[in-house]
């Protein structure tokens, strides 16, 4: 969970569709950083990204998991990173889910590749310029 509430205006920011990337760590260390679409659920202190399990940034995660990561939105001067230890989740109820908080988000459905998880991020660090 979030170990601070964030503030209207850091909440207003995430609702917002901008630029974001997803860094995880592969095997060697080293990072991997990639584009993604997100959820956040302030009230759970929950961000959700959808992948297919054979994506380079699940199998990051199921590699090691538990694995930290780092989600970070940006717009101009403005930046909100979100961090927090990582599960890929494979269950059809909380795929459902992420994925309702996805169309809610993004006003469509996500991509239904074959494999289809979410990655479930606990978020207990929250860094920004708002």
């Amino acid at each position: 969970m979030t170990t601070q509430r964030l503030s209207p205006a850091a909440e207003a920011f995430l609702a917002e569709n901008h630029l974001c990337t997803f860094t995880t760590l592969r095997p060697d260390g080293s990072p991997h950083v990639t584009p993604v679409r997100f959820t956040w659920d302030g009230e759970a202190g929950l961000a959700r990204v959808m992948t297919a399990a054979t994506r380079r940034k699940a199998k990051n995660l199921l590699a090691a998991p538990g694995g930290r990561v780092t989600l970070c939105q940006t717009a101009g001067p403005n930046w909100i990173s979100l961090e927090g230890r990582a599960t890929v989740v494979s269950d059809p109820a909380r795929v459902r889910e992420g994925a309702r908080h996805y169309a809610k988000r993004y006003w469509s459905p996500p991509p239904q590749p074959p494999g289809l998880v979410v990655i479930e991020i606990e978020v207990d660090r929250v860094m920004g310029l708002i």
